[in-house]
């Protein structure tokens, strides 16, 4: 487990190779904040000990033991204690193709398959989800992926639902996807906001505005995000924390290690190590 200080905080965040388009987190929280930030896929987390607070767009809801918190790609959330002793807890991260594929299976949903509650009070599925933390950290290939499945279309039938559409874009919203585009594409030297929103025929307030009323972060915000998860790809790809670092805009490895550790919830030494043979955890 990777220490996160002296507070007795521990994490492990890893893929299990036989669970292809899996990350697992166990975590024990207490003084970590998770600033705002986003995943590509799911989240669904099952709380083992103490109090998690999760800010979402419609507000923040509080994860206790016997509670799953599910969070659908791209929205934008904050997690942190709710209580004065943390928080200790099991997350899956699974991709679109595990969750649509499972949804294929057993649903009759249509479209993209995703979760309409951010909270549900289920212990079975919470104890389902720590047993996959189990079998995977066991070796157990056949236990982890049943379990696995099991727990997602349990979810599924109980609060599944087909993702919204992607709405057409207008007036300001088309400026905030292009401005993301810009970033995207000049990540490692972006340009100041006074300057993107003059190249993109806006203004800069009303560019932060659009940003944040399209993506749920202004930009800055998004940026440091989307270059975590760019030194996710590059770290999966053996590159090394230096020169992931340069690659993707942050200042040295310090720089990166700090809010790397902030939004995935360990350092990328540690993360990069959970890319590795996976081994038992604590």
């Amino acid at each position: 487990m990777a220490g996160v200080d002296g507070t007795g905080e521990w994490a492990r965040h890893w893929q299990y190779a036989a669970l292809p388009g899996l990350d697992l987190l166990r975590a024990r929280y207490v003084r970590h904040t998770f600033p705002r930030h986003s995943h590509e896929g799911y989240v669904i987390g099952a709380v083992t000990g103490g109090v998690e607070d999760v800010g979402l767009p419609g507000g923040t809801i509080q994860a206790v033991p016997g509670t799953v918190v599910l969070i659908n790609p791209e929205v934008p959330h904050t997690a942190r204690s709710g209580a004065p002793d943390g928080w200790a807890y099991s997350t899956l991260y699974p991709s679109y193709r595990v969750v649509n594929d499972i949804a294929a299976e057993v649903t009759s949903l249509r479209g993209t398959a995703g979760f309409v509650e951010s909270r549900v009070t289920d212990p079975q599925a919470s104890r389902l989800i720590t047993e996959v933390h189990r079998a995977a950290e066991e070796g157990n290939a056949l236990a982890a992926d049943s379990l696995l499945r099991i727990v997602v279309a349990r979810l599924l039938g109980h609060c599944g639902g087909p993702l919204p559409r992607p709405a057409a874009h207008a007036g300001g919203a088309r400026n905030a996807v292009r401005a993301r585009a810009v970033l995207e594409e000049r990540m490692a030297a972006p340009p100041t906001l006074e300057a993107l929103a003059a190249e993109l025929g806006t203004g800069p307030f009303a560019l932060l505005r659009a940003f944040k009323k399209e993506f749920g972060m202004p930009p800055h915000t998004w940026l440091t995000d989307a270059r975590v998860r760019r030194a996710r790809r590059l770290l999966d790809a053996g590159i090394a924390p230096a020169e992931t670092a340069t690659a993707v805009g942050f200042t040295d490895q310090p720089h990166l290690n700090r809010h790397f550790t902030r939004i995935v919830g360990v350092p990328p030494g540690a993360y990069r190590r959970g890319r590795a043979v996976p081994r038992p955890g604590r």
